[in-house]
């Protein structure tokens, strides 16, 4: 877990966690139709043991309404595996556009999925934030001034909202028109590589 939450719906704690936590499952704009598609781990591979291993675990884009598939694997790169960079509007597997966006105080917000805007719902919305120490990839430090401003508070919750309401929609008409390509996808972790092990494909 990101954070533990508390029956106090003011207080929010924050325990360090990674954006990488949220990609088990990532709601994008599906390259064949334009409606929601998922990308979620695909069959065959053993369950990750620990959260960081989502960056190379195999994925597969699927859509229900217009049947596109696509497989993702990490690139092998001297004789290692590129771990995926979850960061920006654009899902760091496949490349796609996030279905959760939206604009907010001039800016675009965005979630991976519900238990993302779940999360953010939490820290924005309380008026006493904690925190442990925290590593540095965590993800409540990183996130934008914008977002964790108390004077934008309404209006990121707002927003928030929109996106748990576009979580439940799927048809392309229903799409964002925040959400498109901005060409802002991350760069790879650079030196973290992963050699050999069951996410591989050995073929």
């Amino acid at each position: 877990m990101t954070s533990e939450l508390s029956a106090d719906p003011g207080r929010h704690y924050d325990r360090g966690g990674w954006l990488v936590q949220f990609t088990g499952h990532i709601l994008v704009v599906c390259p064949r139709c334009g409606g929601r598609a998922l990308v979620l781990p695909r069959p065959g591979f053993p369950e990750p043991k620990y959260s960081y291993e989502l960056l190379i675990l195999p994925r597969r884009l699927a859509c229900q309404g217009c049947g596109a598939v696509a497989d993702w694997e990490p690139e092998v790169r001297e004789a290692g595996l590129v771990a995926a960079n979850p960061s920006g509007t654009e899902d760091p597997f496949f490349r796609r556009p996030l279905w959760l966006q939206t604009r907010c105080v001039g800016q675009i917000l965005w979630a991976y999925n519900e238990k993302h805007v779940t999360e953010l719902s939490a820290y924005v919305g309380a008026t006493l934030r904690e925190h442990e120490a925290s590593p540095k990839r965590a993800m409540i430090p990183r996130l934008p001034r914008w977002l964790k401003s108390s004077a934008h508070r309404s209006e990121v919750l707002a927003g928030l909202e929109a996106l748990r309401v576009l979580a439940n929609r799927s048809a392309p008409a229903d799409r964002s028109e925040a959400a498109y390509e901005r060409g802002d996808r991350p760069q790879h972790y650079g030196a973290l590589y992963f050699r050999g092990g069951p996410y591989r494909n050995s073929s």
